[in-house]
Order: structure tokens, then sequence, then C-alpha cells
């Protein structure tokens, strides 16, 4: 998953990401460099939890202004 976030703000998003106890299966977060602030791999068993993650626990996080899903099946 990518994240935009309000400027000067990408690393309180992911510490806020690695923080949160309620964010199941998330193995990775951190901010990169380019048009997104940060990226956030999740596993997950299907996409009833990776919607629930993004919706209800991701996107509610303070200055997340956009997320995008890029999803790998395997």
């Amino acid at each position: 998953m990518f994240i935009t976030a309000k400027p000067g703000t990408s690393e309180e998003v992911v510490k806020a990401i690695k923080e949160a106890r309620e964010i199941e299966g998330v193995v990775q977060a951190d901010s990169i460099y380019g048009r997104f602030d940060a990226i956030v791999i999740i596993e997950a068993p299907d996409m009833k939890t990776i919607s629930s993650t993004v919706y209800k626990v991701i996107e509610k996080i303070p200055n997340v202004i956009h997320t995008e899903t890029a999803l790998t099946v395997f």
C-alpha cells in the first residue's frame, strides 16, 4: 500500500502504523521518496481483512491524505 501524507509528516505516519497494535498483518512500513510518502506491506488471508485494515485503521491515522493499494496474489 502506498500512502500520501501531509507535507513533513511521513515519519509520524510510519511511526503510528508501526506502533498501532490493531493493525493486523503489517509486515513493513517505511518512508519513501517519490510520488508517495510511505509504503506499507500487509499480509492478509483475504480482501476483507485488507479492506478492514485500510479503511478502518490506516486511513484514520492523522496526516494520511490518500492511500493506494497494489495487490499481489500468491
